[in-house]
C-alpha cells in the first residue's frame, strides 16, 4: 500500500513540505533559470584560473564546505586572505555548490587573488535556526583548528593567511556574517584573525512592512510571498518575528555597543526590498560607533549578481557586478 504524501507547505518553484515531513526542493521555477541551482561538481585542476575542492569539516554532522583556491602565479611564500562565504536562500533552500555562487565566487577568488570557503550550510525547515549560524561559526573554529596545526588542510594550510580572514555572505548568509561575527567576539579566535565582515543584501526584517518592501520591484530571487515563507520556515516554533537573526537592530538583541566585531563593508542594493532594514542596521551600527562602511549599488535589485542572465545580457547589471567586486577588493586589500 503506497500512500500519497500531501503537501502542506511551499516556497513556489523553490520548495514543497509533505506531510510525512520530507521536503523535495527540485527547482520548479521558470525553465531559463533552472541552471543556476545547477551543481556545479567540484574540480581540483584550475579551470578559469580557480579550482575547487569539498571538504568535511564535522562528520557527526555532516558538515562541508567548498574551497576556491584561486591559480595564483605570485611565490608560494604570498599567503593568501580568506574568506569564508555563506550562502543565501532565506535559510532553507540552496547549496554552496549552486552554479549561481560558484559563477560569482569564482571571479572573487580570481579577482581578489583569495582562496573562497563556502560552507555547506543546514537548512530548514529540517534544521530551524540557529542550526546554519552554529555550522557558519563552527566552520570559523574549524579555520582555527587548522591556524593551531591540529587539523590539516593542505590547501588552506600551504596558502591561506589565517591572519586576515573574512567574513562574507549574501541575502540570508549576510545575516550569518552579523551573527557569527557577534559569537566570533566572545572567543579567543587566534591565531586566526577576524579582518572584517562583508553582509551582501541582508535580509533583515521586522514584523512590520518597511516602505522599501512595499515599493520596490520583486524580482526573480525575491518576493514577499517567498520572504514571509522563509522566515516562517526558519525560524524555531513559536519565536517572534523581529528574531534576533533577522532584526540585529531590533530590541530582542542586546546593544550593538556590546558588540566586539571587525570592520564591516554593507553591501546594498537601490532598488532591494530589504533595503530600509539594511539602512536602519547600518544607522544602528553607526551610532554605537562600529566600523562600518556602505557600499550602494544603484538602480539594482536584491542579489543581482547571482542572476548570470542579467548579468551578461544587461550591461549596467553587468557593470554594476563588477563595481561590488572592486569595492569588495578595495576592503580586502585595507584590511
Amino acid at each position: 500500500l503506497v500512500l500519497e504524501r500531501k503537501l502542506v507547505d511551499e516556497v513556489s518553484g523553490w520548495l514543497r513540505v509533505y506531510d510525512d515531513g520530507s521536503v523535495d526542493r527540485t527547482w520548479l521555477g521558470p525553465s531559463e533559470f533552472k541552471f543556476l541551482t545547477d551543481p556545479v561538481p567540484p574540480h581540483e585542476d584550475f579551470i578559469e584560473g580557480v579550482a575547487t575542492r569539498d571538504v568535511t569539516i564535522d562528520t557527526n554532522l555532516g558538515l562541508r564546505v567548498r574551497i576556491y583556491m584561486p591559480d595564483h602565479s605570485l611565490d608560494d611564500q604570498c599567503k593568501l586572505p580568506t574568506l569564508l562565504h555563506f550562502h543565501g536562500g532565506g535559510f532553507c533552500i540552496s547549496q554552496a555548490d549552486w552554479y549561481m555562487y560558484y559563477q560569482m565566487y569564482t571571479k572573487i577568488a580570481r579577482s581578489a587573488q583569495a582562496i573562497v570557503i563556502s560552507v555547506y550550510l543546514r537548512l530548514a525547515p529540517e534544521n530551524p535556526l540557529p542550526a546554519a549560524c552554529d555550522d557558519g561559526f563552527l566552520a570559523l573554529l574549524w579555520l582555527r583548528s587548522l591556524a593551531k596545526g591540529e587539523l590539516h588542510e593542505p590547501w588552506l594550510n600551504d596558502f591561506a593567511d589565517f591572519n586576515r580572514v573574512f567574513l562574507i555572505g549574501d541575502s540570508a548568509g549576510a545575516n550569518l556574517v552579523h551573527e557569527v561575527s557577534s559569537r566570533a567576539g566572545q572567543v579567543d579566535l587566534s591565531p586566526v584573525r577576524l579582518a572584517g565582515g562583508i553582509p551582501v543584501h541582508p535580509g533583515f526584517f521586522r514584523s512590520v512592512r518597511s516602505n522599501s518592501e512595499l515599493e520596490q520591484p520583486e524580482t526573480p530571487l525575491l518576493t514577499l510571498v517567498m520572504l514571509d515563507k522563509c522566515i516562517r520556515m526558519a525560524l524555531p516554533v513559536g519565536s517572534p518575528e523581529d528574531h534576533p537573526i533577522f532584526c540585529p537592530m531590533g530590541p530582542a538583541v542586546p546593544t550593538m555597543d556590546s558588540l566586539n566585531i571587525p570592520p564591516f563593508l554593507l553591501c546594498v542594493a537601490e532598488n532591494d526590498l530589504f533595503k530600509d532594514r539594511e539602512m536602519e542596521y547600518y544607522q544602528a551600527m553607526k551610532k554605537a560607533n562600529k566600523d562600518v562602511e556602505l557600499l550602494i549599488n544603484p538602480g539594482m535589485g536584491h542579489s543581482f549578481y547571482l542572476n548570470k542572465i542579467a548579468v551578461d545580457m544587461d550591461p549596467h547589471t553587468g557593470a554594476q557586478t563588477e563595481a561590488l567586486i572592486e569595492g569588495i577588493i578595495k576592503f580586502i586589500k585595507r584590511h
